[in-house]
């Protein structure tokens, strides 16, 4: 009888323990489910745009002016030549199998020092345009350094405009050593002072919880009044990279093939830079690895752009390293996924890859010197 009752008491222990369990998980779920909400599209970002004293006035842009743009996925200053990704995953050539582990940057010292990196490979290519991908403004995994900021403090006498694709509630992913809570996105830096600026959500997977974890993906408009009454477009775009199939990259694409349809139409003149996280210069196998083509590299088909427009990148380096292992030059997987879609009233001087070696982050920064026809 004593037993009996010794056996209901821990009975009843345990029912409490996993009771309170449960309500803790169930809070939690509801608490990030609450937070969750995707940003609106069209957003105009005008009033948010850092204004420059010294930018310059498009209105002076001619067809002998030579331009030049850079973009850059900076990898929120965690991506140095040791780091790996807890969410890359990918194999070897005698199939040996490898998982990143990392979710932050592995200190703040870590990620001070990559962001400086960045800004200062940046700074010293001295570009009209600059366009910056995964750049956390308030994020646990930098250590809450507001990125952009450092940016305008360096690049003075450039205007900035920042938008969101990357705001969560506090993530408890991967439980060893969470993500945490993230305010993160695209950056545009700029000489010329920005007319207008718009934000343009890409469709995403809305899908329960991956929604909750995935990026609010977009791509920004920055605009540009010239003196022959069109406009000069610059645009920062990261497409979505986790999408097995493809389905939520194709339905991004056509989303921006039919922004570019339009602003033809105008007969305006636009270069979107950006982390296209496809293979844009058919690039696969051109670079020395151990590695197998991993699963998120899909190859870019340039037919599928609307008439009008091309791609501009390069392939005498790699722009993109796999994130699975830490980098080793000649056994990491690398591939081109960063550049430049222009339209055909763009004319394109040069397209180069500026070789970091994958210091700060990993992707390698592209810049286009180019001029209009007008």
């Amino acid at each position: 009888m004593k037993q009996k009752k010794i056996f209901k008491k821990i009975m009843i222990s345990l029912l409490s323990i996993i009771g309170i369990l449960l309500l803790i998980v169930g809070s939690y779920v509801a608490y990030v489910a609450i937070q969750y909400y995707r940003i609106e599209d069209n957003l105009d970002l005008t009033n948010d745009i850092y204004r420059s004293n010294t930018s310059l006035d498009a209105k002076d842009i001619d067809s002998s002016t030579e331009l030049s743009i850079l973009t850059y996925n900076i990898g929120f200053g965690a991506y140095n030549r040791d780091y790996d990704f807890f969410l890359d995953e990918g194999y070897m050539l005698d199939g040996t199998h490898v998982q990143g582990t990392h979710s932050r940057a592995l200190s703040y010292d870590w990620a001070k020092t990559n962001t400086e990196g960045s800004i200062n490979t940046v700074f010293n290519e001295n570009v009209d345009f600059v366009t910056i991908q995964e750049i956390d403004v308030n994020a646990h995994r930098s250590y809450k350094i507001n990125q952009y900021e450092e940016f305008l403090n360096k690049l003075n006498g450039y205007e900035g405009v920042y938008s969101s694709n990357f705001h969560t509630a506090y993530l408890m992913y991967p439980p060893t050593y969470p993500i945490g809570k993230s305010e993160s996105g695209l950056a545009t830096f700029s000489r010329y002072k920005i007319d207008k600026c718009t934000r343009k959500s890409y469709p995403v997977d809305k899908s329960f919880p991956t929604k909750l974890f995935d990026l609010d993906r977009c791509f920004s408009v920055s605009r540009y009044t010239l003196s022959n009454g069109k406009e000069l477009v610059i645009g920062n775009s990261h497409m979505s990279a986790y999408d097995k199939g493809g389905v939520i990259r194709a339905k991004q694409l056509t989303y921006l093939s039919e922004f570019l349809a339009e602003e033809k139409n105008k007969g305006n003149y636009v270069i979107i830079g950006g982390d296209y996280n496809h293979d844009i210069a058919s690039s696969n196998g051109l670079f020395p690895t151990m590695q197998k083509r991993p699963d998120w590299v899909s190859d870019f088909d340039e037919s599928s752009l609307p008439e009008g427009y091309r791609i501009e990148a390069s392939k005498d380096i790699p722009t993109c390293r796999s994130a699975d292992m830490p980098y080793e030059e000649g056994v990491t997987y690398t591939v081109v996924v960063d550049g430049f879609i222009v339209s055909d009233n763009i004319n394109a001087i040069s397209v180069k890859n500026i070789n970091t070696e994958f210091a700060y982050s990993d992707h390698n920064p592209v810049v286009l010197n180019f001029n209009l026809i007008m």
